[in-house]
């Protein structure tokens, strides 16, 4: 007799497993792990509709027409309610539609069939989720309203759809003209998606890993051990050019703030503000290395805090936004982002303003590099070469109780 326990044994570690609900059922059990535990789904045996195109309007219809036969309600109840008990931002909720639509089709396998099933589980989430194809292409939208700066976006009527899927397609991409929308429409799809995220999973402390980080102030070494989690990276990878109050305000996951923001505060404990912020701001430049996205990655990429933490290299957007969170949460200042034509940088606003002041709506700010320079700048100095080159203030952020 065959001995199936290898096999069976991979699929665990693979992270999934589709088996009968239960015997003589018409349903299959779907179960996997997603960030904050286990995804457990009965997917009635109707929902795995076949898709072999050509790819077309009517053959994508025949699909979505199935589909909306089919017995969708237990796992969307599924999904619905682990973005509920979990608190899913949207964008980790479509991680989680992702994963549910890997499981029915494996993207390797019908790449086509793959993106409709994210489609579909979307819009029944009550997303406004669109398709365009092109000869070979299925592009795959929402509407979104917020100021996306780096993918691609349709326009239906007054609406802005952002595409979803464009890094599948790198520079086979098209120009957006070029791509025909289809023409369907799911009714419970009238929600716009958001792609802030203002909190973060509840990882499993076993899955983090430990990173040191140190760095000299005042002529003494300090030392950290981070925890931190490769999972953050996934969560990243596709992610898009937020404005700056999303990306500024993406929080730390509980485990990396824990092992990072205590230490932190006993360490600036005994100094004044200026003096901590001083030390903040020589953290973030000293505690890692310094490259360009362009060398680092080959594309310009922004990195969340954590992923700063993460990565032994990072530029002035990533130090920026790591400022900004230290910042925030220890002292809890007035600040303004300053954007220049290659380079960005902070600015606090302290009781009383130190060095050259940064005027904005009347309040006086003053300059924290957090990114290395030439120069060995203190609080209120300026880089040479950015003096007297125009900048734009790009976000503003004023304490609740201030």
């Amino acid at each position: 007799m065959k001995d199936h326990r290898f096999s069976l044994l991979t699929i665990l570690l693979l992270g999934w497993l589709i088996a009968p609900a239960s015997a003589g059922s018409k349903s299959f059990r779907l179960s996997f792990e997603f960030y904050t535990g286990t995804f457990n789904a009965e997917i009635d045996s109707t929902m795995i509709v076949d898709y072999k195109g050509p790819l077309s309007e009517e053959s994508i219809r025949e699909f979505h027409n199935a589909l909306s036969r089919a017995t969708s309600e237990p796992v969307m109840k599924a999904l619905l309610d682990y973005k509920e008990k979990h608190e899913l931002n949207d964008w980790l909720y479509y991680q989680l539609i992702r994963k549910t639509a890997q499981q029915l089709s494996p993207k390797a396998e019908n790449y086509s069939r793959y993106t409709l099933y994210k489609w579909f589980l979307l819009s029944k989430s009550g997303y406004d989720a669109r398709l365009a194809i092109s000869k070979d292409q299925i592009i795959f939208y929402v509407r979104n309203s917020e100021d996306i700066s780096d993918i691609p976006f349709f326009m239906i009527g007054n609406k802005k759809y952002m595409c979803l899927n464009v890094h599948d397609y790198g520079k086979s991409f098209n120009n957006t003209t070029a791509y025909k929308p289809v023409d369907i429409i799911i009714p419970e799809a009238q929600n716009s998606f958001s792609y802030k995220v203002t909190r973060m999973p509840d990882f499993n402390p076993d899955d983090y890993i430990e990173k040191e980080l140190e760095f000299n102030y005042k002529q003494k070494s300090y030392h950290f051990k981070v925890k931190l989690n490769p999972e953050v990276e996934k969560i990243f990878a596709n992610y898009p050019g937020v404005d700056f109050e999303s990306y500024f305000n993406i929080p730390l996951s509980h485990e990396t703030y824990q092992s990072l923001i205590p230490l932190l505060r006993e360490n600036v404990k005994g100094m004044n503000q200026r003096k901590g912020v001083d030390y903040l701001m020589r953290f973030t430049r000293n505690a890692f290395l310094y490259e360009k996205d362009d060398e680092n990655f080959g594309k310009e990429k922004r990195l969340s805090p954590e992923q700063t933490l993460f990565y032994d290299q990072s530029d002035c957007d990533d130090r920026a936004a790591l400022f900004f969170s230290l910042v925030k949460e220890i002292y809890n200042l007035p600040m303004i982002t300053l954007l220049y034509p290659s380079h960005i940088t902070m600015a606090v606003r302290f009781d009383k303003p130190l060095g050259d002041k940064i005027l904005y709506e009347g309040k006086r700010y003053s300059v924290c590099e957090p990114t290395p320079q030439k120069e060995n700048l203190r609080i209120g100095q300026l880089s040479a070469n950015l003096k007297g080159q125009p900048y734009k203030v790009v976000y503003s952020y004023e304490p609740e109780n201030k």
